[in-house]
């Protein structure tokens, strides 16, 4: 009876820890296991993980295609990228802006 309360409870917590993974666009699945194999400390790992909306990003040169500002080349076409003077704004500035 008890093994059945402890999968029900770390079912629970992978739940969770998916859906505040997914929210911070990071993968569902990912933190579905790792908050299911650790329950607690899964899903406050989740919970204070960064949020992939507030990172800056840049254009690439090259291609066009949006990289984060960090990158030093593009995923797309190999351009390797200089630091930008001025940053396009964050995801979440912008949704925050509208």
């Amino acid at each position: 009876m008890a093994g059945g309360a402890y999968v029900v409870l770390a079912l629970s917590f992978g739940l969770a820890g998916g859906i505040v993974g997914k929210i911070k666009g990071s993968s569902f699945f990912i933190w579905f296991i790792v908050a299911t194999v650790v329950p607690v400390i899964g899903l406050l790992t989740a919970i204070v993980y960064r949020s992939e909306r507030d990172e800056p990003h840049r254009l690439c040169p090259t291609c066009g295609r949006v990289c984060k500002l960090h990158d030093a080349l593009c995923v797309r076409c190999g351009c390797e990228l200089e630091f930008p003077d001025e940053p396009l704004v964050a995801e979440s500035a912008a949704s925050a802006a509208r």
